[in-house]
């Protein structure tokens, strides 16, 4: 698949796994939209960045994926300035350290609004838009229950279990989860994981075609270690 021109929306892309993920579509020479939650300096040299590395077009979004308003602006905005979305990227999450019993509704509502329910009401407002695909960043805690994880495992199960009933719903898109495993990001205090951008290359070849999918799931940690 020639990715030229394609318009990418990335959330969560102005750090991290997104922010990788920008850069190795914009070396395809595709059309990328950054979104940001807080940080509007990454997100300009993540746009910076990407076209220098080729991209044929960025565009910078201010989006919290808990507001539905904010949502619904975020497509709008798209539409607008490129005409439609080739692939819609849901990478924005966090993630909370405390084990079950230390943790307080704020962060589990935190983390369950942003890494499923965000997730699933941008693919519901982008669809009419969506011209190619869908890939939802997911986790090995989407396969692998984690001690300590509880309500992050819990999001990143049902992220797997909607891409995969989202796909059968339309089989004509390209809809997929990847799950990585531990990433040398932020969430991760760069200490230790897999370098984001080999993620980020992983997904470019699974939108080609090159990497088979594993029942709709791209287990990056599965290639990487």
């Amino acid at each position: 698949m020639d990715l030229e021109n394609k318009t990418v929306l990335i959330t969560g892309s102005s750090k991290g796994i997104g922010e990788a993920i920008a850069y190795a579509f914009a070396r395809e020479k595709a059309k990328i939209v950054i979104t940001y939650n807080s940080d509007s300096e990454g997100a300009k040299k993540v746009r910076e960045k990407c076209l220098e590395l080729g991209s044929n077009g960025v565009l910078i979004l201010n989006l919290n994926i808990k507001d539905n308003a904010s949502i619904k602006n975020a497509v709008s905005e798209v539409e607008k300035k490129f005409g439609h979305i080739d692939f819609l990227i849901n990478n924005a999450g966090i993630i909370s350290w405390e084990k079950f019993g230390g943790e307080s509704f704020e962060e589990i509502e935190n983390q369950i609004r942003t890494n499923l329910e965000g997730l699933i009401k941008i693919t519901s407002a982008a669809l009419p838009q969506i011209k190619t695909g869908v890939i939802n960043i997911a986790s090995r805690a989407g396969h692998i229950p984690f001690t300590g994880r509880s309500v992050y495992t819990a999001s990143k199960f049902g992220v797997i279990g909607f891409t995969k009933a989202l796909a059968l719903e339309y089989p004509d898109l390209k809809i997929f989860t990847v799950s990585p495993g531990a990433v040398k990001t932020e969430m991760w205090n760069f200490e230790s994981g897999t370098d984001p951008n080999v993620v980020g290359e992983y997904i470019i070849k699974a939108v080609k075609g090159e990497i088979p999918l594993k029942d709709g799931d791209l287990n990056v940690w599965e290639l990487v270690e």
